[in-house]
């Protein structure tokens, strides 16, 4: 391996020993990848729709995508089936740029499905076949440690969170990469229906809540995580969100942009006006397109001005991704980032 480009800044670490050493800004993203059905119309309910069209998805590997399309060192980790879905994705990371070393192919379970849409209402919704699929079947003894300890980011969610054994690998990979001086980002990317109850979803969420030193949620997310508080209120985030750790904390709201808050400032970014077509892996091109900046500056989040710029470009990340269906096809390249980027003022 050569020397990293010149464009990419390496990310100062402190080892245990007290000791500065230089880590390359690789984000590592760890969870679920599986097959998104989209329909091949819009506006229509699952039960409506007359035929689907295949996509990769799965919200950490679609951020994991997002980074390297963006022209960042991503990875990922996951297990998917021993199975044609499985050995696609796998294959498509690769295509992508994105480190897949981390894969593990369960031969026992298959690669998990998802059957998403966006209603005429406005409503997404979800229909998932995972009974288990194999990616809540990853053990910690199968997780490739030595790629965590690289990472100056390391990215998760909460879905792995819903059953054992990924729950502990998840617990464990954390630790690992917290051990080793990366930056913890947290998505929640609450998915009901995945869970047995409410109740547990929310448990369960806010049980490692207070490791993350990024944190990204929606408006629907901090209702549901606060009984119904309202969304908007900056005291609801602050007092009842925002944790002593957190570094910096995300509110996204869609097409009107995103708020931010750190210790120091608070405000927000405008969004990036775009003719939607659907929805999903908005959320998670977002959060690519922070990681990336983040991930080579590690003090972004002390900066506001640098901070709003990369929330910019983030914002845009999230909108053009709904120009088209699907996720990771839909994910952007820098360049085409840049090109909407003077059509909008933060």
């Amino acid at each position: 391996m050569g020397n990293p480009p010149s464009t990419a800044k390496s990310s100062s670490m402190v080892d245990r020993d007290g000791k500065s050493k230089e880590k390359d800004p690789l984000v590592v993203c760890f969870g679920e990848m599986l097959i998104d059905f989209v329909p091949t119309v819009g506006g229509v309910s699952l039960a409506e729709a007359p035929a689907f069209k295949k996509a990769p998805g799965g919200a950490p590997a679609n951020v994991a995508v997002g980074i390297a399309r963006l022209g960042g060192s991503a990875a990922f980790v996951g297990k998917v089936g021993d199975d044609e879905f499985g050995h696609m994705l796998s294959d498509i990371l690769k295509q992508n740029n994105v480190d897949n070393s981390g894969v593990c192919f369960d031969s026992k379970a298959r690669t998990a499905l998802a059957f998403v849409t966006l209603r005429a209402d406005g409503e997404r919704e979800f229909m998932f076949f995972r009974n288990p699929s194999a990616d809540m079947l990853l053990r910690e003894s199968e997780l490739n440690k030595d790629l965590l300890k690289k990472a100056s980011v390391f990215h998760y969610g909460s879905v792995s969170l819903i059953e054992e054994p990924c729950r502990s690998t998840q617990l464990a990979a954390m630790k690992i990469a917290k051990k080793a001086g990366c930056i913890l980002s947290y998505d929640p990317n609450l998915r009901l229906a995945l869970w047995p109850s409410p109740q547990a979803a929310k448990k369960e969420i806010m049980s490692i809540w207070d490791q993350a030193d990024i944190i990204k949620i929606s408006e629907e997310e901090i209702s549901f995580l606060t009984d119904g508080a309202d969304p908007y209120d900056d005291n609801v985030v602050l007092k009842k969100l925002f944790y002593p750790n957190v570094k910096l904390l995300l509110v996204t709201e869609g097409s009107e942009g995103c708020r931010y808050y750190t210790k120091e400032f608070k405000g927000k970014v405008g969004g990036v006006k775009v003719n939607c077509i659907d929805t999903t892996g908005a959320g998670d091109a977002f959060v690519s397109g922070l990681l990336n900046s983040f991930s080579a500056d590690l003090n972004l989040h002390k900066d506001e001005k640098k901070l709003r710029e990369a929330l910019l470009f983030a914002n845009a990340c999230g909108a053009l991704t709904v120009t088209e269906r699907g996720a990771i096809p839909a994910l952007p390249t820098k360049e085409a980032v840049i090109q909407v980027l003077p059509k909008v003022e933060a």
